[in-house]
């Protein structure tokens, strides 16, 4: 039987890194997010320092995906409707029937995110808990019934170092925002529970830090000034890409379960990808 990989927030970044690295392994792929097309808007979006949308797309990642010889399926997905999170759970199930692996990637990303500490809203704070928590709670109890009846599967949870430590700098010199480090502390906390709770009955949980990574939503987040409060370099999307997928399909003894994961760390000490900084 073909594994399938379900990979949310896969229209761009390391979420269409990593639905592709997953096809080129010989997996079939469920990709969702919440742009469907080239140019998509939404009410609540990151926008490109020019006012106008990410590039990237679920079909252009399906097409990607198809043309390495797999199949994909397109799953709607918006974290802030708890009923579309809902509705992608039926999708997937009734037009998948397993599903193998789950990259919880997709989160709540609106210009708001990264607002200082006295300008945030409830608002925001209520979106926050819509796209980091109700959300990725909704699809993952969907998608960990499906691997407990089948008796196995793997769950990542793409996190941030932004969930366990201090920004660098304030919010509004490139760092991070309460907002959103609330926020990734929240999926920080979910694979501990899922391993200790549903590990008995076949189920890996991995929380990943993926480290800087050159995003479109990065760059138009924090943009320049972040990146280099961070260090200055930032990790194609395929280094944590390589990550996930090792540890879904090759640590079968779950060395990784018990600790975040660092997704740079682990693809230099596994020479994960070809000519990308050398092991020091």
């Amino acid at each position: 039987m073909t594994k399938i990989a379900f990979v949310t927030g896969a229209s761009r970044g390391i979420g269409r890194a990593t639905a592709l690295a997953f096809a080129r392994e010989g997996y079939d792929v469920a990709i969702s997010a919440r742009s469907i097309d080239d140019g998509s808007r939404h009410e609540h979006e990151v926008i490109a320092p020019d006012g106008t949308p990410l590039t990237g797309s679920l079909k252009a990642t399906a097409a990607a995906i198809e043309a390495l010889g797999r199949k994909v399926w397109l799953v709607p997905l918006d974290l802030l409707d708890e009923h579309s999170a809902t509705q992608a759970v039926e999708q997937v199930t009734r037009e998948c029937g397993h599903i193998d692996v789950l990259v919880n990637n997709a989160i709540y990303q609106g210009s708001d995110l990264n607002n200082a500490f006295l300008d945030l809203t409830t608002e925001t704070l209520d979106r926050v808990y819509r796209g980091y928590v109700q959300g990725p709670v909704t699809l993952t109890q969907g998608i960990a019934r499906l691997m407990v009846a089948q008796g196995s599967g793997v769950i990542v949870n793409v996190s941030s170092g932004a969930g366990e430590h201090n920004p660098p700098v304030p919010a509004d010199k490139g760092g991070w925002g309460y907002a959103y480090g609330a926020g990734k502390a929240a999926v920080s906390r979910l694979s501990g529970v899922l391993n200790v709770e549903l590990g008995p009955k076949g189920i890996r949980a991995y929380t990943v830090n993926p480290g800087v990574v050159a995003t479109e939503a990065l760059k138009a987040t924090i943009g320049d000034q972040g990146i280099a409060a961070l260090g200055g370099v930032a990790a194609p999307a395929d280094v944590p890409a390589a990550a996930i997928l090792w540890l879904a399909h090759s640590d079968h003894g779950g060395r990784y379960i018990k600790r975040t994961v660092d997704a740079q760390k682990l693809a230099l000490d596994q020479y994960l990808v070809e000519n990308w900084r050398k092991k020091s």
